[in-house]
């Protein structure tokens, strides 16, 4: 077998291989001998089919077989002896037969390889490190959170104000035309929760009990059923109730009904705390992380292989369809969406997977085992979490890969430039929203 490489453009590497006759030959006359084993014909006996019979009906057929299978084989042997890396699947094409050769073949493999580089990281990746402590206040304020999962409400004779239930029936129109998913009777509503499209609930506000009224809204340019998007309509609304709201005292049964089993309020508040401070650290190390990762993608501009930024683009559609109403055709949707975004992901995967290479960072056990507890904590049966993990290979396999990314997060921590910044529990839990046009487009109506 003789191979030769050629660097085309980039990581692209054409590689021509050729294969000496004799040995294509010897291959198909070994397969063509223990066919003749086996088959049956009629006027023979099993087994006893003369050789040259069995040459001249299956030769072509043999030597087809026989050539694929030599092709593939030849392919990663010469992949090994070149020491290359391949990236997805080889473009495989017939080439010139070897020379003197008439029954001799070769064949050209164009395919992509891994890059190689020394990952960079040191004290140009700054990081800006949240540092919280969770006040009395904050607490105070999640059991007040709990407190309004179960409020109730009782109907008043008063006018609408905000967080006040009315219940109403209403009627929409667009040109003077109703329109479908624009009429509901007896439809509870909460005020000032933003359910509805913007300025619905503004104008019922003041209403009372048995009061009808017509308000007019304009559907959001980004609204997402298109055919409403932009639209003026009116809205007929008639108020059958208006309830106010009541919050629970935090007696002992309001507790127990938390699970909180001696019913006691420090009790709920311990937990309440405890709860706190996981989801803190967990949004603080995503934070930290997410920051390293970008430092690691602007110091590594490296060029990666276009078939592996086509597996992460197919990967990303697929996973948008999951998350879109059925029968959604996000096929339709072009490639370039999703080109930039997947080509950072691959670049980052691959300068992740180098530091951990050139680092020799392992999963460790003991890490392992400590992410898997973590996640487990916040269920009911944490042991039945934990024996799910251990149990299903994909799953254990995701958490060792993020303890690797921790490991690789601290390892290039050690390098950067890091700076604590104190932060409020609720701006680090709830940080405002970009701006972004369109952003208060996405109620419903």
């Amino acid at each position: 077998m003789q191979v030769s490489v050629e660097t085309t453009q980039g990581l692209e590497r054409r590689m021509t291989i050729a294969l000496p006759s004799e040995d294509i030959d010897e291959a198909v006359a070994e397969r063509l001998q223990s066919l003749s084993k086996t088959t049956r014909m009629n006027g023979f006996r099993p087994g006893k089919v003369p050789f040259k019979v069995v040459k001249k009906r299956y030769e072509p057929q043999v030597r087809s077989e026989v050539l694929g299978s030599m092709i593939n084989r030849s392919y990663y042997d010469a992949v090994q002896q070149e020491n290359l890396r391949p990236a997805g699947q080889p473009s495989i094409e017939p080439s010139e037969k070897v020379d003197g050769e008439e029954s001799g073949f070769s064949f050209v493999a164009t395919f992509e390889v891994y890059p190689e580089f020394d990952p960079v990281f040191n004290d140009t990746i700054t990081v800006t490190r949240p540092q919280v402590t969770i006040s009395n206040e904050d607490i105070d304020e999640m059991v007040d959170n709990l407190r309004k999962q179960r409020v109730e409400y009782a109907e008043v004779s008063r006018a609408a104000a905000n967080d006040d239930q009315i219940v109403i029936d209403f009627t929409g129109r667009i040109d003077g035309v109703e329109f479908d998913g624009g009429k509901a009777e007896k439809a509870p509503l909460v005020l000032g929760t933003n359910q509805m499209i913007p300025g619905f609930e503004t104008q019922l506000l003041g209403l009372a009990k048995g009061e009808e009224k017509t308000i007019k809204v304009t559907f959001p340019e980004s609204y997402q059923a298109e055919h409403l998007a932009g639209k003026e309509a009116e809205f007929d609304i008639t108020v059958h109730e208006v309830k106010e709201p009541s919050l629970p005292e935090l007696d002992e049964a309001l507790v127990k009904s938390f699970g909180i089993e001696d019913g006691t309020v420090d009790s709920l508040r311990a937990d309440i705390h405890k709860n706190m401070e996981r989801e803190l650290n967990q949004r603080v190390d995503g934070q930290v992380k997410n920051q390293v990762m970008d430092g690691l993608v602007k110091l590594n501009p490296i060029d990666v292989p276009a078939a592996l930024v086509a597996e992460e683009t197919e990967r990303q559609k697929k996973q948008m369809l999951e998350q879109m109403p059925e029968g959604t055709d996000v096929s339709a949707l072009p490639s370039e969406l999703f080109t930039e975004q997947a080509t950072k992901r691959v670049q980052l995967g691959l300068v992740v997977s180098e530091i951990i290479q050139k680092q020799d960072l392992k999963a460790d056990a003991a890490a392992v085992r400590s992410r898997i507890e973590l996640l487990a904590s916040s269920y009911q049966d944490p042991q039945q979490i934990v024996d799910y993990y251990y149990g299903n290979e994909e799953m254990l396999k995701n958490i060792e890969g993020l303890v690797l990314e921790e490991a690789v997060t601290s390892t290039v921590l050690e390098s950067a430039s890091v700076t604590d910044e104190p932060t409020s529990f609720k701006d680090i839990m709830n940080p405002p929203a970009p701006e972004v046009p369109g952003a208060d487009d996405n109620e419903n109506s």
